[in-house]
């Protein structure tokens, strides 16, 4: 017999409860994943039976494998053999296999990727006979997909709540979807979307197949059930419609991804769509400590649509958390880094460490003060300022202007903006390079007296932009070189739609901050040398991390979305404020519910120490605006948190203050 005894009493009822409808609600570090592997086993080994009846579905690849990986360990591989542990598309791409004949494909389908979407979505523009630029591809490959995750096929758009008969996007989207389809099918192909759409077609069209997937597995599981969306429901309701053992395990609370199509109703409402379910909760938390949960459950009650449940952990009491008072968007990332050094001087291990951000917009000041700092970094769910593409064209420009015999930043930026320079005219440049022995920047000054329309005033550029440099202010200069090669029109043409050329600009913007602050903490040895040198001084440290031991010796950064399912020793939850978290937007649609459970996700990330920062001030889309504390703060005890006010650099006075940042900044330098 295989033993439950390392199951606490609600595990192991979960684990023994197998036949009929079961809701496990699992809240954050309850441990759901070994009850649901002690689950399986329990079945194979104790009730006998048979692997191949089992299925248990999961979101991601990494779960779906993790789950493989303990029920082989638990059962051993030979047992474990005939077990189904998927994904939805997964199951769903085994499925279409078998069966995807019937609408009328051939089985050797192939799945596209964004690339051939965007290759026929253009194609479909041009037969459209319209200005493709004026519509953005990625727009309308994003509304198909919406539709697609909504069940909504292409004669069923035009009477959809999502179809606005004024917008003239809205009308090439039918056109192109039409076309798209029809392409797709013609190439014996489908795409990402089509997976879920096309299974669920299948069975609402013969429910017989539905039928027959039910009766191979006899007893489904599913994961993270909480983010499930309309079509995984009714995938789920195929499954069943054999039998009704179904268990379903997951968290109304960590439900935060309604912007993916995720339904929370689908949680909420399963005792009523599945009559007489087992409701099981699993409340005994094994990640934070009780100090912790003191501060997410009474954050998390507030919320107006929820299955109540309280989580408790066993541990000892720990550190009540902290709420940070700070001037600004810079001091706020100065004091967040301080004290990771601070950690990291005692000897701790930096990748026991996460700084959790509602918005990507956050991290930009987060991440100079890291590099400055010289602490090593990872991002996770957002791309690095500095591997952007815009603002890597801007560091070859002055990676040009400090050394001019940098050829790669050279033709990094040899055309752009558009000089028209062809690969004709480059390779020109680069025969002319080796028979003369001269820089690339040489070569093209010869080439340039004999045909100056491609390379006028280019060098003149270079060169004026040396002295510039030196005698101007970093961020000065560089927002003068921006507006000397007219960078920002550059970005409007590169881009079909406004909002994602804004969003490139405002990474621009970002970089302009980043070597303004430089300037105002280094003064006189903010120069251009020192402001390259840091950034690709961080980025060669990066590179040269190969071993995985150098690899974990890193803080993780990410937005709140991107922390579900992980956990850290100390988590610093930065910008606690309104319009922040929650997002405005929430704020004035009226609905905070999932900003709540964001933040509920983010303070349970934490196992022993948790620091929340708020602002008094923040620049927000290039204005200073005043903030106040998160209404998720206001609502409860200020007894459950600590707060500090790190305006004052605790007891200081105004002079000790300044001398204290004067040292810090300092010692900055000093490791340059």
């Amino acid at each position: 017999m295989f033993s439950l005894n390392e199951l606490n009493p609600e595990q192991r009822t979960a684990a023994q409860t197998i036949e009929g409808p079961v809701l496990i609600l699992a809240g954050a570090g309850s441990g759901k994943t070994k009850t649901v592997t002690f689950r399986i086993a329990h079945m194979v080994r104790n009730l006998g039976i048979p692997a191949e009846q089992i299925l248990a579905v999961s979101f991601t690849n990494k779960a779906a494998k993790e789950m493989k990986e303990r029920t082989e360990k638990i059962l051993g591989r030979h047992a474990a053999r005939g077990l189904t542990l998927s994904t939805f598309h997964s199951l769903g791409i085994q499925i279409l296999k078998e069966d995807i004949v019937k609408l009328g494909y051939q089985r050797n389908f192939t799945i596209y990727d964004t690339n051939d979407q965007m290759a026929i979505i253009r194609e479909g523009l041009k037969n459209l006979r319209t200005d493709k630029k004026s519509f953005d591809k990625k727009a309308i490959q994003s509304k198909i997909s919406l539709l697609k995750n909504n069940g909504i096929e292409v004669g069923d758009f035009k009477r959809s709540r999502f179809f606005d008969p004024l917008s003239e996007y809205d009308l090439v989207t039918e056109h192109i979807y039409q076309f798209y389809q029809e392409r797709l099918h013609f190439y014996n192909a489908i795409d990402f979307d089509d997976i879920l759409l096309l299974v669920v077609k299948l069975f609402r069209k013969f429910p017989e197949v539905a039928t027959k997937y039910s009766e191979r597995f006899r007893y489904l599981m599913i994961d993270e059930y909480q983010d499930t969306n309309g079509l995984q429901f009714e995938l789920v309701k195929g499954l069943t419609s054999a039998h009704q053992n179904i268990c379903v395990v997951g968290d109304d609370d960590q439900s935060i991804y309604a912007f993916r199509g995720a339904d929370i109703t689908n949680i909420l409402n399963f005792e009523k769509i599945f009559q007489n379910t087992k409701i099981i909760k699993l409340e005994q938390n094994y990640r934070s400590t009780p100090a912790i949960l003191g501060l997410a459950n009474p954050i998390i009650k507030n919320s107006r649509n929820r299955k109540d449940k309280t989580m408790f952990s066993r541990q000892a009491p720990g550190e009540k958390p902290l709420l940070w008072l700070t001037l600004d968007s810079t001091h706020e990332a100065q004091i967040v880094v301080e004290d990771i050094i601070n950690y990291q001087k005692e000897g701790r291990p930096l990748n026991e460490v996460a700084i959790l951000y509602r918005s990507n917009m956050q991290a930009p000041v987060l991440e100079d003060q890291l590099r400055l700092s010289m602490v090593p970094y990872r991002m996770i769910g957002g791309q690095k300022l500095y591997d952007k593409k815009e603002v890597k064209d801007i560091i070859s420009y002055l990676s040009v202007i400090r050394n001019p015999n940098d050829q790669i930043s050279l033709r990094r930026i040899i055309n752009i903006p558009n000089r028209g320079i062809g690969t004709a005219t480059l390779a020109k440049i680069l025969d002319l390079t080796q028979q003369k022995k001269v820089t690339f920047l040489k070569a093209m000054n010869e080439l340039g007296q004999q045909d100056d329309t491609k390379f006028k005033n280019f060098d003149k550029l270079i060169y004026h932009y040396q002295n510039q440099f030196k005698t101007q202010p970093l961020h000065t200069a560089l927002k003068e070189l921006i507006a000397e090669i007219d960078y920002y029109s550059f970005i409007d043409k590169s881009y079909d739609s406004a909002q994602q050329a804004g969003f490139r600009k405002l990474d621009i913007e970002h970089l302009i901050l980043s070597a303004e602050r430089f300037v105002n903490r280094f003064q006189s040895d903010a120069t251009l040398e020192n402001f390259l040198e840091k950034i690709l001084l961080a980025d060669s440290q990066d590179n040269k991390n190969e071993h995985e031991e150098e690899k974990k010796n890193e803080i993780t950064m990410m937005t709140l979305h991107s922390s579900k399912g992980l956990e850290f020793n100390r988590v610093y939850l930065v910008g606690v404020e309104e319009e922040i978290l929650p997002h405005k937007k929430s704020i004035d649609d009226g609905d905070v519910d999932e900003e709540r459970r964001l933040c509920y996700v983010g303070v349970t990330r934490a196992k022993h120490n948790l620091i929340m920062t708020c602002t008094k001030q923040r620049v927000l889309y290039g204005k200073t605006v005043p903030r106040n504390r998160s209404r998720f703060l206001v609502e409860i005890s200020k007894d459950l948190y600590t707060e500090q006010d790190r305006t004052t650099f605790g007891h200081m006075s105004a002079e000790e203050a300044q001398e204290y940042k004067t040292n810090f900044f300092s010692d900055l330098i000093k490791n340059i």
